[in-house]
């Protein structure tokens, strides 16, 4: 009997490459048109799962068959599995660091040296230097960016703005420091020395965080001068010291993350490990509040185990009746990552979709062919690799594709690899926290306690880097050549 005859696979028409597109720019814009910030617990990750669903429809269509589409999707979500784990270890941090007083004694010190005057510009500083040292902008927002935060909020300052400044730093230290796994990814993916990748992402980054750091002192010293301030600070200072035993111990689950990440060890075990030591450190130096927690039972031992157990599923939640403080302390747990977890594997799964079967390089062929300039090509690798953080949902994807698709272009065109892995780097990278279902945005918004829509439009570092490495690309400024390479006369085909 003979075999069932295959139907053949077909190139995906230009129709078939926009209508994903058109769905998710309707889609998103009706969520949020109905329900406001409030979208993002649960229409847009709906939204992202129906264009997920269209995209696996043209597909079929196209003559693929649903086991491919069904392994398609299997590898989106094994590809976000690092970040999910990071995520739930991030959320079971942030509620142990509050039941230690770790959070709390990094606010209430920081409150005593941070001038409102400029309190957004030495926020993104610190940041910029943790990010740095450590390799990386999730750990630095989960640990020092959330003490700035809550020091905002008790400060009158912007929570938003500060929010802005935290990833201005965090993106800047991320993109130039030798420990960051995107630096390294993004130089091999281009194939050239990490070193000299970070060398070029001198020219584009110290302008554009300084750019930022104006930018955070004029909203700083623009915010009108209270002589009243200082009363209610000092209130503040008085009832976390009142709440928990403020000192410098409590900071030694700080101490022991930024040991473990500067030592390489895996992200997600040692934010856990860190989660993990605070909890023993609360039954020691916040024995009331561990009571007053789980409403004590006099069993010091079983009273820890709980309050530990409980802040790294639920989070820590006080009720002091005092509004200011309890809003501080009461956040994180496991559980308050599950909305964000939800939205990262929708957008990667669609993300994904559009890869593998050929509608995204569909979109990106007639861009190279029209891009006849340097500043014309350059302009479509960063539409591409902030299209890819919108459409794909993770900056990975936004840092391989555009690598893979344009590194021939380059080489044709006799530009050196470093201008791409620059150029990729300042696109795909530090536009990834700007999009509310990136996995970049979505955790940024979750670990900060505010919406990637509020915290948009002060993230200046991330608008400022690739704005000034385009700007170069048209005119010319630190623009490397080398002797071309004839090749295949269809160089931006990823397939």
């Amino acid at each position: 009997m003979a075999e069932p005859e295959v139907p053949p696979v077909r190139r995906p028409s230009m129709m078939d490459a926009v209508l994903p597109l058109i769905a998710l720019a309707v889609l998103i814009a009706s969520s949020l048109a109905l329900f406001g910030l409030d979208a993002l617990d649960g229409p847009l990750q709906v939204a992202l799962v129906v264009c997920a669903a269209i995209a696996a429809l043209i597909a079929l269509k196209n003559g693929h068959s649903w086991e491919e589409i069904q392994n398609a999707g299997q590898e989106a979500i094994a590809s976000v599995t690092s970040a999910m784990f990071i995520l739930l270890a991030v959320g079971a941090l942030i509620g142990t660091w509050n039941l230690s007083g770790t959070i709390p004694t990094l606010v209430y010190y920081g409150i005593q040296v941070l001038s409102p005057a400029w309190f957004y510009a030495a926020t993104a500083i610190i940041c910029g230097i943790v990010a740095l040292s450590i390799g990386s902008s999730w750990t630095t927002a989960a640990t020092i960016g959330v003490g700035l935060v809550g020091i905002a909020a008790l400060l009158d300052v912007s929570p938003a703005i500060t929010a802005g400044a935290v990833i201005s730093g965090a993106y800047l230290g991320d993109k130039t420091s030798p420990l960051s796994e995107t630096t390294i990814l993004t130089a091999q993916m281009v194939g050239v020395d990490p070193r000299e990748h970070i060398k070029r992402q001198v020219w584009t980054s110290v302008p554009a965080f300084l750019i930022a750091l104006v930018v955070f002192f004029i909203l700083g010293f623009a915010r009108a001068p209270d002589v009243h301030d200082a009363v209610p600070t000092a209130t503040e200072l008085a009832d976390l010291d009142k709440l928990f035993w403020i000192s410098p111990v409590n900071l030694l689950p700080l101490l022991l993350l930024v040991v473990l990440s500067v030592r390489k060890a895996p992200a997600s075990l040692s934010l856990l490990g860190s989660a993990l030591f605070a909890g023993v450190l609360a039954a020691f130096t916040q024995r009331q509040v561990v009571a007053d927690f789980i409403v004590g039972q006099g069993n010091v031992v079983v009273e820890s185990i709980k309050a530990t157990w409980l802040a790294m599923a639920t989070g820590f939640h006080a009720d002091t009746g005092l509004a200011d403080v309890d809003r501080l302390v009461s956040r994180g747990g496991m559980a308050s990552m599950l909305f964000t977890l939800w939205l990262i594997f929708g957008a990667v799964t669609f993300g994904v979709l559009l890869e593998r079967f050929g509608l995204i390089s569909r979109l990106v062929d007639p861009m190279i062919a029209t891009a006849k300039s340097t500043g014309r090509l350059f302009l479509t690798v960063f539409a591409c690799a902030f299209g890819l953080n919108i459409v794909a949902g993770d900056q990975y994807i936004a840092l391989v594709l555009p690598a893979r698709i344009f590194r021939a272009e380059f080489a044709r065109r006799g530009l050196a690899p470093t201008n791409l892995s620059r150029l990729t780097a300042d696109s795909g990278t530090v536009t990834s926290p700007l999009v509310p279902w990136n996995s970049c945005g979505a955790f940024m918004g979750a670990t900060l306690g505010v919406s990637t829509l509020l915290y948009l439009p002060y993230a200046i570092f991330c608008y400022a880097s690739p704005a000034l490495s385009v700007l170069y690309g048209f005119t010319g400024f630190k623009i490397e050549k080398v002797e071309p390479v004839a090749l295949d006369p269809s160089p931006g085909r990823s397939d």
